[in-house]
């Protein structure tokens, strides 16, 4: 078994491995390029998958004691808001999955796990931007300044990882053509029971706006995307214009243009990619969440993915002999599971956008098809959120 390992990467999916690595008696240190940690990003959701690692990991009280748990996922014309699709949630996900369907804020999630890490003994040291790796008889990750070693190195430094960059020297991260604003509403800024207390896609052509409630129905999160030819970023804090937000879904259901209303500053966010991998190592170095499988937003499966293999890495290194053997295992083992949900999420998109030409007949049709036979639909997300990594 490994003695120490790196982390580079402080968010979700690092503090998770962190978490778990150091419940297992492993030393870790935590590399942050931030000075340092604070509320950023906007509301997650954790469904069945992510809230079953939050258990194991003891945290899952902790979680939802800020959360909120939605009546059902729901998918509505935008224009109208007549309902094409209802799937039951709250009560259903514990009886089904084992497990609730949670909505938090990012900087809740965030601020559990690195409370839970810090106690753990983990170390997070930030203002380190690392730069490269190094594989050996002790793996190693550098900074402009400094060198630090360990026998093993996981790279969870998101989309655009310089661990992922070094590892396969493959292109940059791709623009798929959408953008997204986020913001958050506090409830009070609308009239009562305005945005139902769901988990809701309000879809139409070339767009769509998910909308759901965070810390215990106080805030409304607000997630907007727009299909555009070019974006210049990958930044969750590049300002956006309210105006151009509420210009991009004009004539919408009345409640949605209210919520818009209510929308001060959102935040203005390009969709980038990255083709899957065929390996997510090196020697002794692995990658993990967005670094290894970044998640469009259109299955809520980014967190709950990262969550997952900081569960499945920290199974596989401990007591291990051979560290690069084990790291291998685990890429093996997660690398089905988060090429299929890509791909799921991936598919969602064409679904919410789709359009009247005959180039959008297929998403059409299967929007359709799950209308009519709602049970198809529920059948498609069990696949995601039965799977259980701490069985």
């Amino acid at each position: 078994m490994p003695r120490d390992v790196l982390v580079c990467g402080a968010g979700i999916g690092g503090l998770a491995a962190g978490l778990a690595l150091a419940r297992r008696r492993i030393r870790v240190r935590i590399l942050e390029r931030a000075e340092r940690l604070e509320e950023v990003g906007a509301g997650l959701q954790l469904s069945p998958n992510a809230v079953r690692v939050l258990r194991a990991l003891g945290l899952e009280d902790e979680v939802r004691s800020t959360a909120f748990e939605p009546e059902d996922a729901v998918v509505r014309d935008g224009r109208t808001g007549r309902v094409q699709l209802r799937v039951p949630l709250k009560g259903a996900c514990e009886r089904r999955h084992g497990a609730p369907y949670l909505q938090t804020h990012r900087a809740d999630l965030h601020a559990v796990l690195r409370r839970a890490c810090e106690a753990a003994g983990v170390e997070i040291a930030l203002g380190r931007d690392v730069l490269r790796y190094e594989t050996g008889p002790r793996a190693a990750l550098l900074t402009a300044r400094e060198r630090f070693e360990a026998d093993a190195v996981i790279g969870a430094d998101g989309l655009r990882s310089a661990i992922r960059a070094q590892m396969t020297r493959g292109p940059a991260p791709r623009f798929t053509g959408q953008v997204a604003w986020r913001a958050v509403v506090p409830a009070h800024a609308l009239a009562a029971g305005t945005i139902p207390p769901d988990a809701t896609s309000w879809t139409g052509p070339g767009r769509h706006l998910v909308t759901y409630y965070l810390r215990g129905g106080a805030f409304i999160n607000v997630v907007a995307v727009e299909e555009r030819a070019g974006f210049a970023a990958e930044d969750w804090r590049q300002a956006g214009d309210p105006a151009a937000l509420k210009a991009a879904f004009a004539g919408w259901d009345p409640r949605l243009l209210a919520l818009l209303d209510a929308v001060e500053t959102p935040f203005l966010w390009g969709l980038f990619d990255h083709p899957p991998l065929a390996s997510w190592t090196d020697g002794a170095v692995a990658l993990l969440g967005d670094a290894a499988h970044p998640m469009l937003p259109f299955l809520a499966q980014g967190a709950a993915m990262a969550l997952e293999d900081a569960w499945v890495l920290a199974a596989m290194l401990s007591g291990a002999d051979d560290v690069p053997s084990a790291l291998r295992r685990y890429g093996a083992i997660r690398r089905p599971r988060t090429t299929r949900v890509q791909r799921m999420s991936a598919a969602n998109r064409a679904i919410f956008h789709a359009g009247k030409g005959p180039a959008h007949l297929p998403a059409r049709l299967a929007r359709g098809a799950a209308r009519l036979a709602p049970g198809l639909a529920g059948r498609r997300l069990a696949a995601v959120y039965g799977h259980d990594v701490t069985d």
